[in-house]
């Protein structure tokens, strides 16, 4: 099983390589054949293209019980301009979530607004972000990207969470350094506690093993003995079984976190009865996200035996 996951792991890194590269975004979005067979390949896991899209499945959820995450996605933005399009875009979507009283969590890869140009760029876009969302019931929610981006990412999230306090940050179980990355952050923080899936080195990783799931549960309990909110981002069973039989969940401050369109069986079988569920759900579709979502999926469903 585990070899399985390992060449699943390998096999997506590959396609986000892939898909970074500018010019088969660039193809993949000129190209109408193939842009419509990976957009169809990807739908299942992506709300759809715009806003609007996400805020409809958000309110059909949170109507059935389930809190929800909303992500305008892409990363890796390497002009201004264009980050300041993201960044109005995020706006946008924190005014409608207000308008339309949904409490949710933005969630967003610092890279999509501006990290990948400059540090000082991405703190000021997410000190901006901050603001507004202050005092109402929405949080923002930085996620994880490759380790070489990992001290900046931190850097950023705990200046500004000094200041405005409604903004969680997500840890890798797979990268070594883990453990003390959670150690340095103050308490109480909102913490994702995911297993990671970028290709690292392996003096710095752990791959899929059950020496990653116990790894993972042992940052899960140090975060909630800490005293942080914890999302319990799995879609493993393994994982989500010895959870519930810890009583973890018992806890208010902890929920577990799955992606929209991923094992909606068992999410619905938990928050009926009464785990605290959380949906992880993105819109929008870049030539990356598509190559990376649609190609893994075009992958399953023709390929795989």
């Amino acid at each position: 099983m585990y070899q399985q996951l390992n060449l699943e792991k390998q096999f997506t890194a590959t396609l986000k390589s892939i898909a970074r590269r500018a010019d088969l975004k660039s193809y993949v979005e000129r190209t109408p054949q193939l842009n419509r067979l990976l957009q169809h390949a990807a739908s299942r896991y992506i709300t759809g293209n715009f806003r609007q899209d996400g805020l409809e499945a958000g309110q059909k959820l949170v109507a059935k019980g389930y809190a929800i995450s909303i992500e305008y996605i892409g990363e890796n933005t390497t002009d201004a301009t264009e980050c300041e399009a993201i960044v109005a875009e995020m706006k946008a979507l924190i005014g409608d979530l207000g308008q339309v009283g949904i409490s949710a969590r933005v969630c967003f890869d610092l890279s999509h607004i501006g990290l990948s140009l400059d540090q000082d760029l991405a703190l000021s876009h997410l000190m901006n972000l901050a603001e507004q969302v202050q005092g109402t019931s929405i949080e923002l929610f930085i996620s994880m990207e490759e380790s070489s981006k990992t001290d900046g990412i931190l850097s950023v999230y705990k200046q500004v969470v000094s200041v405005y306090p409604n903004i969680g940050i997500t840890l890798q179980a797979h990268l070594t350094r883990t453990p003390e990355d959670l150690a340095s952050l103050v308490s109480p923080s909102r913490i994702r506690i995911v297993k990671g899936a970028y290709q690292e080195s392996s003096d710095s990783s752990i791959p899929r093993s059950p020496e990653l799931n116990h790894r993972y549960l042992e940052l899960v309990e140090s975060a909630i003995r800490q005293g942080h909110r914890v999302s319990i981002a799995s879609h493993d069973e393994v994982i989500i079984d010895e959870v519930l039989k810890r009583g973890w969940l018992s806890d208010s401050k902890a929920e577990i976190e799955m992606l929209y369109g991923i094992r909606p069986g068992l999410a619905s079988r938990m928050q009926n009865v009464g785990h605290p569920v959380r949906i992880y759900l993105p819109y929008g579709m870049n030539g990356t996200c598509i190559c990376v979502i649609g190609l893994r999926n075009f992958h399953r469903i023709f390929i795989k035996p």
